[in-house]
């Protein structure tokens, strides 16, 4: 299940809630009521080891900015 956050307008504290695709997102605050907004933030993936496009697949002149014409 995804994790979001949510921050109350009025007390200013972030939640954090584990909730389906399939759920409402959360309207009131769980410990002022007051109205919440849901935050935007970066997910942790990241694609490391060998096997990767960047790491094997990737020409050595695009590493470098790409070949001139001339």
């Amino acid at each position: 299940m995804p994790l979001y956050e949510y921050q109350c307008s009025a007390c200013q504290k972030v939640h954090e809630v584990m909730q389906k695709f399939s759920d409402e997102p959360l309207t009131r605050c769980p410990e002022c009521q007051g109205p919440l907004n849901k935050l935007m933030s970066t997910g942790s993936f990241a694609l490391k080891g060998t096997g990767w496009y960047t790491t094997d697949y990737k020409r050595a002149s695009a590493k470098s900015g790409g070949e001139s014409a001339t």
